[in-house]
């Protein structure tokens, strides 16, 4: 029964008229991986002395021990976001004559067949050849070395379980990502130390078989907990039907006063609550609010005088993230349908009109959330404030422009991580303006008049941008449609 799943993977890929398309991203996303596990392994080797060197605790076994917890939240935010859902494939073997429970014994163990799978192992098991089997016997090391791989593998059943259960509900993901920053913090101020509540299971398993047994049961348990689920819902109206409910509870009313336009943006709205990979998207947005920690509290971007330079582009990420990320695939998302706003009058022009509107509300928002950065100081404010005028104003219409040059189709079921469907070589040559037009305006501004006066030049071209708006948005507009019979060939064609 293998053997003939196997085939049918086969003589899909085969017969798909993207199958040289496909060897050549599988390619590239194959040297991808191979470089992903040198680093792993690199890293693993390198734990023992990167702990010693950085905290020199009496134990670095212990010590790694108390941190566990925080990898594993971490695994469980990243699993979210990048562990393919096998129900996908599911639907496409449900109409063969072949019994529910091996298709979803087939679906699910394939699934494990993962690099993410491979991550603790390569991880952990340099640490624990180096640094607890000299120490602890052969014995304790398989037996702690277990106990975090089975730690991890049931995190990958109990994914799959969740987010076909729960549609990808975000809270549980937002709620573990608040634990890790409140049991940083609080390990870091004194207040508290998460890992020290969860140490003694690791710490038992460097004495004891127990913990890898009971581990083990839990493994098993887990997936039996998701075949159980999946087999139980392995129905096509079953898999379908939460999406409609989706779609009726994720209407933005207002919208509709701003004409054919604004019922197009809010269309586009829910496709992005709809769709897997449009809501990640949409979700990274929240994360990548984040970024400035990174570079605002970090003491070697300080400058004694004005601000540094770097902190332009910061700004231009917080205040535009959705618009670069989400407007890089501009058509592609309505690939499936784009020959629908062909066939309706203005259709086209209003299906732009939305995603720019949508474009400039959603980039408001992220430029309101990132008003309490002002805490890092008054300089930071000026800068989200300039760049979120000249992302409104300038930004915008490159990310569109270039966008609509020979956009590619894609399927919007499909997870957005190390998922290059939709993705052309315009993706990758637009961030090359993208960076340097903030700078080509700033830096000799700033050159000659000082940073504010940079910041000022910028943001007063950015207003520019936002009173030309309705001429610069014809650009777009007229390309896409001169070339839009040119565009609906290839969203027709298989992905």
């Amino acid at each position: 029964m293998t053997n003939l799943f196997i085939q049918l993977e086969f003589r899909k890929r085969i017969r798909s008229t993207s199958f040289a398309r496909s060897i050549a991203i599988g390619i590239f996303i194959g040297l991808l991986g191979i470089l992903l596990v040198a680093y792993l392994i690199l890293l693993g080797v390198a734990l023992k002395y990167l702990i010693a060197s950085l905290f020199a605790p009496p134990s670095n076994t212990e010590f790694l021990n108390s941190y566990l917890v925080y990898y594993f939240i971490f695994e469980i935010i990243f699993r979210y976001f990048i562990q393919q859902l096998p129900v996908f494939s599911l639907e496409q073997y449900l109409h063969l004559p072949i019994p529910r429970s091996r298709i979803i014994h087939y679906l699910l163990l394939s699934s494990f067949i993962s690099p993410l799978t491979l991550i603790p192992l390569l991880l952990f098991g340099p640490f624990t050849v180096m640094e607890i089997l000299p120490v602890y016997g052969s014995l304790a090391a398989t037996v702690w070395l277990g106990s975090v791989l089975f730690t991890s593998w049931t995190i990958h059943w109990m994914m799959l379980w969740f987010k076909q259960r729960f549609e990808d509900s975000f809270l549980v993901v937002f709620v573990l990502a608040g634990i890790m920053l409140l049991g940083s913090a609080g390990a870091y101020m004194g207040w508290f130390d998460l890992g020290s509540f969860f140490e003694p299971v690791f710490t038992f398993a460097l004495e004891h078989a127990v913990p890898v047994v009971l581990l083990g049961v839990v493994l098993v348990c887990s997936y039996f907990l998701c075949f159980a689920y999946y087999r139980q819902n392995a129905y096509l109206e079953d898999l379908s039907e939460p999406d409609s409910l989706q779609i009726q509870s994720g209407s933005l009313g207002f919208l509709s006063r701003f004409g054919l336009a604004g019922e197009m943006a809010d269309l586009e709205w829910k496709l992005i609550l709809r769709h897997k990979k449009s809501r990640t998207y949409l979700t990274l947005c929240v994360f990548f609010l984040l970024y400035g920690l990174i570079f605002y509290i970090n003491p070697a971007y300080t400058s004694e005088e004005g601000f540094s330079y770097l902190f332009i582009f910061v700004g231009m990420f917080i205040t535009g993230i959705f618009m670069l990320q989400y407007g890089q695939l501009f058509l592609s998302w309505n690939s499936a349908f784009f020959d629908f706003f062909l066939h309706q009058p203005n259709g086209l022009e209003s299906l732009i009109k939305g995603k720019y509107l949508l474009f400039v509300g959603i980039s408001c928002i992220c430029f309101l959330l990132s008003v309490p950065y002002v805490y890092f100081g008054w300089d930071i404010l000026w800068i989200h404030l300039a760049t979120f005028l000249f992302n409104l104003g300038i930004t915008i219409h490159l990310v569109v422009y270039f966008a609509l040059w020979k956009p590619k189709p894609m399927d919007l079921n499909k997870g957005a991580m190390f998922n290059y469907e939709g993705v052309g070589i315009a993706q990758f040559l637009m961030i090359v303006p993208m960076v340097l037009a903030p700078y080509l305006i700033f830096v000799p501004v700033a050159y000659f008049g000082g940073d504010y006066l940079g910041l000022l030049a910028l943001g007063v071209c950015g207003i520019m941008g936002i009173l030309a708006f309705p001429q610069l948005s014809q650009i777009s507009i007229r390309k896409a449609s001169q070339n839009r019979y040119e565009i609906s060939s290839s969203f027709r064609q298989e992905l």
